[in-house]
């Protein structure tokens, strides 16, 4: 997928039990099966920030999935918003 004026952006945090149960794997895969980019990373707060780009069509889905989460995860919320300014990602990540 190129980059183009369509893209859109969104930043999310996750919060429940998210970390150590491979949510970020579970977003990796679903993200880049939707073609989008950006990345995946756990928050010392213990929730996990998603930045995507891509197709809003692609987005929306990804975050429908991000409600569900893995299997062993127990998503008590997703915060996000559309953002107009976002890096350019080469694929989607998972970020230490």
């Amino acid at each position: 997928m190129q980059s183009s004026e369509m893209d859109a952006c969104i930043e999310a945090y996750v919060s429940g039990r998210v970390q150590g149960v491979f949510f970020r794997q579970f977003t990796k895969d679903t993200a880049t099966s939707l073609e989008l980019k950006g990345y995946v990373k756990n928050l010392a707060d213990g929730r996990v920030k998603v930045v995507a780009r891509g197709d809003p069509e692609s987005i929306e889905k990804l975050l429908n999935r991000l409600h569900e989460g893995p299997a062993m995860a127990s998503v008590e919320g997703v915060n996000y918003r559309w953002v107009t300014e976002c890096e350019e990602f080469r694929d989607f990540d998972i970020r230490r």
